[in-house]
């Protein structure tokens, strides 16, 4: 197990972790019962952070940044020395803590996305895993939610009896939407994103080669060139600017945020 701790990657505080020590840490605080905020962070990730110093707060307050992306753990690699064997991938995060549940007899709670997204997500996860518990799936409004929304929403996963919520909105919503109910749930709140679709099945992942030449975004974008190609067209270059940077000396990043004044949560 290898956790190095958290290091500034242009900013963001990225934690040097293994899967081996995430499960860890993810697992202890459901058997606790205390909040635990995680994110699985890649360039867009880390971007938003740099690109909004209120959302740089709430990142740099998360209990775990975990780096997605193959940039992410090579940045690690260039700036701090830390040679991570893998990166944190999202998806295959998701799937080693359902299996884990599945063992220690832990339900999840799923938040986000579509009633399509999540009948068939559930189908994958409990084919995948039989023994785990499902406690309760519930799809985004995609609209801010009210005071009083966001109230009902905490109730019901927390009566639920879920161990732990996973929570598939989209960067940076799902952060916000972890960071906000980080008061009010008593377990880990997983950010995972893509995974939703990817696991459901209704989204293709890249080929094995290109995630690990950190090429996965390629692959999105021929998927999806519409909807992504101003996200890896502006922020990629602009990424690899700030980590030169950085390594150079030339520039030194505050990871102080600004204390977001009001809330922004997304449901």
């Amino acid at each position: 197990m290898l956790n190095a701790g958290k290091r500034s990657v242009v900013g963001i505080l990225v934690d040097a972790v293994d899967y081996e020590a995430a499960l860890d840490f993810i697992f202890k605080a459901s058997r606790e019962k205390r909040n635990a905020t995680v994110s699985a962070l890649a360039v867009h990730g880390v971007m938003t952070g740099v690109l909004d110093h209120e959302h740089q707060f709430r990142l740099n307050h998360f209990g775990l940044l975990v780096p997605d992306g193959q940039p992410v753990r090579w940045a690690l690699a260039w700036l701090h020395g830390i040679k991570l064997k893998d990166r944190v991938r999202g998806p295959s995060l998701t799937l080693k803590v359902c299996e884990r549940a599945a063992a220690e007899g832990l339900s999840i709670y799923l938040y986000g996305s579509t009633s399509e997204v999540l009948a068939r997500l559930r189908e994958s996860l409990t084919r995948k895993f039989p023994g785990l518990r499902i406690a309760g799936a519930e799809p985004s409004k995609f609209r801010r939610l009210t005071a009083v929304e966001k109230r009902e929403v905490a109730e019901r996963i927390v009566s639920s009896g879920a161990g732990i919520t996973m929570v598939g909105l989209g960067c940076p919503r799902q952060e916000t939407f972890a960071y906000e109910f980080s008061q009010t749930l008593p377990m880990p709140i997983l950010a995972v994103g893509a995974a939703f679709p990817f696991l459901a099945g209704l989204s293709a992942e890249a080929p094995l080669w290109m995630q690990e030449c950190g090429l996965e975004w390629l692959f999105r974008l021929a998927c999806e060139p519409r909807r992504l190609w101003r996200r890896y067209v502006y922020l990629n270059p602009a990424y690899l600017f700030l980590v030169a940077m950085q390594a150079t000396g030339l520039s030194r990043f505050s990871t102080d945020g600004v204390t977001p004044i009001r809330e922004q949560l997304f449901g």
